[in-house]
């Protein structure tokens, strides 16, 4: 299952765990493929450095520049799909169009103007916990 999480899925994860750390879980235990783009890796950056999460990520044990590597380890790099504009907020056009272009499906992510469209190209969107029931449950076999 290829899945894609929207950037404050991801800071929700390393910062504070919970449902969304458990998704980055199952990309580490290979019973999903976690997929991003340059974009999404290049606003995680400048999310993480913002200032506001500067005492968190000390308080985590870590720094921008180790989050950033371990999550660039995870994931797969995907090239997104070419896509017109789409999503109420256009910043959330880039998340549709990863997942798009990864053959994503599903979506996972706290952000109402993606959760409220549902479905995406038969793309599922949900918050962390619900998409945790549609993961499997043992890893992935390899075509």
């Amino acid at each position: 299952m290829r899945v894609v999480a929207d950037t404050n899925t991801v800071v929700s994860a390393l910062l504070w765990g919970g449902p969304p750390a458990a998704v980055l879980t199952a990309a580490r235990e290979g019973r999903i493929t976690l997929c991003t783009s340059a974009t999404l890796i290049a606003e995680l950056e400048d999310v993480l450095g913002r200032e506001k999460f500067a005492a968190r990520i000390t308080q985590v044990g870590s720094t921008v520049a180790q989050l950033l590597a371990g999550y660039r380890a995870l994931v797969t790099l995907v090239r997104p799909a070419a896509l017109a504009p789409t999503a109420r907020d256009p910043d959330d056009d880039h998340v549709l169009a990863c997942a798009l272009g990864a053959q994503a499906s599903l979506i996972v992510t706290r952000d109402r103007d993606l959760l409220v469209l549902g479905t995406f190209q038969a793309i599922r969107i949900l918050v962390a916990h619900e998409a945790l029931a549609a993961i499997p449950s043992a890893p992935q076999a390899t075509p």
